[in-house]
């Protein structure tokens, strides 16, 4: 399993908590040290929609005025490729080919 994400990030800390708690195995990638390629997006956009994948509401994305540019599918795209923080957090890929998106307590339940 591997976690994607930002250390300081709120959603990152509850799912390592979360993970942690049921003593499971991962690897932690921090998008500041170790940014991911447009291969690792789009291979993620074959499991996640890109308006789950894009995080419309972060600082990353006021910073960047990107509201105003009123972006297709193709430019988030784009934008996801060159600027990591612009990806919600965490994405967490399991069991080779799946991947979830966010923090949702109920969800990890779920699945983990």
């Amino acid at each position: 399993m591997k976690v994607y994400g930002i250390k300081n990030c709120g959603s990152v800390k509850k799912a390592l908590k979360f993970l942690n708690d049921k003593n499971m195995d991962y690897e932690f990638i921090d998008f500041k040290k170790s940014p991911v390629g447009c291969e690792k997006v789009k291979e993620w956009l074959k499991s996640v929609d890109i308006n789950t994948l894009f995080n419309n509401r972060g600082t990353k994305y006021r910073q960047l005025k990107l509201k105003e540019l009123n972006l297709d599918e193709n430019r988030k795209i784009e934008w996801l490729c060159k600027e990591n923080l612009l990806i919600k957090r965490p994405v967490i890929e399991f069991d080779n080919d799946k991947v979830v998106v966010g923090f949702d307590e109920e969800k990890y339940e779920e699945i983990f």
